[in-house]
């Protein structure tokens, strides 16, 4: 019932334009605890995500999907206690990974497999990649939280078209996140952001500042 549900909407809401779902997106901090999100929701919602931009498409990134009792209790305690965490159906952990051109080969693979690069072209485009990440920690670092952060305003927009509403959290304790989800000291968290469907008492968006006090136009 609940995916014969989801299609219909998801047919409702193709028209969503991303200028729409700028405008109408807003922090949801009440959810409605009695509705779900399947697997197969969750899978799609990440697979949009991962069509963000990263440098080198290093992809450098990872996504924990929170939804059992169990790992919202974990997830709840290493996040002040914040309640969406519990009343959303799933709430997404999105880290940086460190070291990521390490595993570049990964991503080589795929650029040979599927996007017709030559080996040879897939080893000079792995060669810039080492040259630049190589000990470098601080862009490697820097890099990982641009990453996670691209994928986390795509998967909010995904969410926002297919229906659902967001709340991203940056109120957290990394140390705890990690140890309660077996993260390790390379895979960064950046970002958490719950997805469901709203309860009342939320807010609309907050009102911005006027484009002429955050634009310089050289």
């Amino acid at each position: 019932m609940i995916r014969v549900q989801f299609y219909v909407l998801q047919e409702e809401e193709m028209s969503l334009t991303v200028t729409k779902a700028l405008e109408s997106r807003a922090a949801t901090n009440f959810f409605d605890s009695s509705k779900t999100i399947s697997t197969e929701q969750i899978k799609e919602l990440v697979r949009l995500a991962t069509l963000a931009p990263t440098a080198f498409n290093l992809q450098n990134w990872g996504f924990v999907a929170v939804q059992s009792p169990e790992a919202k209790k974990k997830l709840h305690a290493a996040a002040y206690n914040q309640q969406k965490i519990i009343d959303a159906p799933v709430t997404f952990i999105i880290y940086g990974q460190l070291e990521a051109h390490t595993q570049f080969d990964r991503v080589a693979d795929v650029l040979i497999e599927k996007g017709g690069v030559s080996e040879e072209n897939a080893q000079i485009w792995k060669s810039k990649v080492v040259a630049t990440h190589d000990n470098n920690p601080g862009l490697q670092r820097d890099e990982a939280f641009r990453s996670a952060s691209l994928g986390g305003m795509a998967l909010m927009l995904a969410a926002q078209e297919q229906g659902f509403v967001t709340g991203p959290m940056s109120g957290f304790i990394p140390s705890e996140v990690s140890k309660a989800f077996d993260l390790d000291e390379k895979q960064i968290p950046v970002i958490l952001i719950s997805v469901g469907y709203p309860a009342d008492g939320n807010y609309p968006q907050s009102p911005r500042l006027d484009v002429d006090d955050v634009l310089t136009i050289v």
